[in-house]
């Protein structure tokens, strides 16, 4: 967990030339972390990435985007996807944002569709609380 608290995930794995992520395995949650740009060029890898790693999991969705540069319509998109597909399912689903995606979440109104925390220990917090 110390890792995870410092602000690093070891391998982010390039998902695009201008996305990188990755997965870690909390006690409380799949952390995924982001850095780059999430938008039209690589919501798909976006998506398929969490698809694909969280895949037989049931632990809820702790999504770090607190390094993300840039996000558009698209990257929305693909988080109202995901938070829609845990609503179905009873998962918990919470997106972490600096301040640019807390910006863009606001501005379309998603803050709290999305569960918008402002850090990770808020988003843990809010786990442990649930």
């Amino acid at each position: 967990m110390a890792s995870v608290r410092s602000g690093t995930i070891a391998d982010l794995q390039r998902l695009t030339v201008s996305l990188r992520g990755g997965c870690e395995r909390q006690p409380q949650c799949l952390l995924f972390r982001f850095t780059g740009q999430l938008d039209a060029y690589s919501d798909k890898q976006f998506t398929d990435f969490i698809a694909e790693s969280s895949k037989g999991s049931p632990l809820p969705l702790v999504v770090d985007l607190s390094r993300i540069d840039f996000l558009d319509s698209s990257g929305l998109g693909a988080l109202v996807q995901f938070a829609k597909d845990c609503q179905i399912n009873g998962r918990t689903f919470l997106v972490v944002g600096n301040a640019r995606v807390v910006q863009t979440v606001k501005l379309v109104r998603l803050e709290s569709f999305l569960h918008l925390q402002p850090d990770l220990e808020t988003a843990y917090g809010q786990l442990e609380a649930a």
